[in-house]
């Protein structure tokens, strides 16, 4: 029977980030335990019945996260021209994560990024 197998990875970093232009609190630098998971859809298992790896998509998303983990977000080229806020955080990490493991039968289909237990944003391509 055809269908879509869904693999999915939580991780962590540590990062700091001010909200330009927020009025509250948020404006001023603080910082956040950041929780990320991503979700890889395969339509197709190996020999092995495996879609992805969760080494794979583990060794993908921790290489990505150390370039940010115990960083001040603000000063990462990528948010210079908008704030390093949960929604942007989740399209970055979603696009960087897509160029390493997308292929014809495996596809990143959502990064959801917490910047505290219960709360956070999620991207996904509509």
């Amino acid at each position: 029977m055809p269908g879509i197998y869904e693999v999915y990875i939580k991780d962590y970093f540590a990062a700091a980030h001010v909200l330009k232009g927020y009025d509250g609190d948020c404006a001023n630098m603080h910082g956040h335990n950041w929780i990320v998971e991503a979700y890889i859809q395969c339509t197709k298992l190996d020999h092995l019945g495996i879609g992805i790896d969760f080494k794979d998509v583990k060794n993908a998303v921790t290489d990505i996260l150390s370039k940010l983990d115990h960083s001040f977000l603000n000063e990462n080229p990528a948010f210079e021209n908008i704030n390093p806020t949960s929604e942007t955080l989740s399209r970055f990490l979603f696009d960087k994560l897509s160029q390493r493991l997308n292929t014809e039968h495996i596809k990143v289909k959502k990064v959801m990024v917490l910047e505290s237990p219960g709360c956070g944003s999620s991207f996904q391509e509509a």
